[in-house]
């Protein structure tokens, strides 16, 4: 896995595990690109508290900072970084998949015979010993 795709998801999962700013990502999903105040409007948050977790959702790409009429800044989500992510996670997968499936076939074809039916239930059925 290149390491500039592990970095990008190491970025976005660290923003990601914060609630208050999934919370923000989630407003911004439902509502468009806002300011600040309006995500405070819309949020039970602090404005100083959104504004530190919009840089942080800033640097891991999440967000992206544009500027508005009179100075303010709006801020609009960036899905480039989740796709990443998702990569990532796709990536992930696959290789446990592939383990999985050889672990399957392994077993499937493991020259051990397996018990019946019949002699498991026999064999639990014995006290131990």
């Amino acid at each position: 896995m290149p390491a500039d795709l592990d970095a990008v998801a190491e970025q976005v999962f660290t923003a990601l595990a914060e609630p208050t700013r999934r919370a923000i990502l989630a407003t911004l999903a439902a509502h468009g690109p806002a300011t600040v105040t309006e995500l405070a409007d819309l949020l039970p948050i602090t404005r100083q508290a959104i504004a530190k977790h919009l840089v942080l959702l800033a640097e891991a790409g999440l967000v992206i900072a544009e500027p508005g009429e009179r100075r303010r800044v709006r801020y609009r989500l960036h899905s480039a970084p989740v796709q990443l992510a998702q990569q990532f996670l796709a990536a992930l997968a696959n290789d446990w998949d592939d383990r999985l499936a050889a672990l399957r076939h392994h077993l499937d074809t493991s020259s051990t015979p397996s018990l019946t039916a019949t002699e498991r239930t026999s064999r639990e059925m014995e006290p131990p010993q």
